[in-house]
């Protein structure tokens, strides 16, 4: 699944939306990194919905213009909760291994090494 695809499901999670909305609500789920231009967005629209993963839900007419909203199949709810889990076992695959390499390049010895000479009061220095 394309990251494009992922946010549009995303941004149909929780209720229908129409293009316009769509854009917003990826761009803002992204935190700005997505920014899907028009005509690659109603090509993602066209593939989520050849694939069964999105429909139309419903079309209306607003200041002379035509929206169409589009909204989840359960398959589509399916298919964006296994991305989901796929990148969330992606990532902390990634994180262990951050972890493993960061302990491996830690000085063998950090312990603290045990006082060898005497003090001033008689104990170890």
């Amino acid at each position: 699944m394309t990251r494009a695809a992922f946010f549009v499901l995303t941004a149909l999670a929780d209720q229908p939306r129409h293009g316009y909305g769509i854009l917003r609500e990826v761009e803002e789920l992204s935190d700005g990194e997505v920014q899907l231009r028009v005509g690659t967005l109603y090509g993602v629209l066209d593939r989520l919905t050849d694939d069964g993963l999105i429909v139309l839900d419903r079309e209306e007419v607003q200041q002379g213009r035509l929206r169409r909203y589009y909204r989840l199949t359960d398959e589509g709810v399916a298919a964006l909760d296994a991305e989901a889990e796929r990148m969330a076992a992606g990532a902390g695959a990634a994180k262990r291994r951050i972890a493993e390499g960061r302990r491996a390049q830690a000085p063998a010895d950090t312990a603290p090494k045990p006082p060898t000479a005497p003090g001033l009061a008689g104990g170890f220095a």
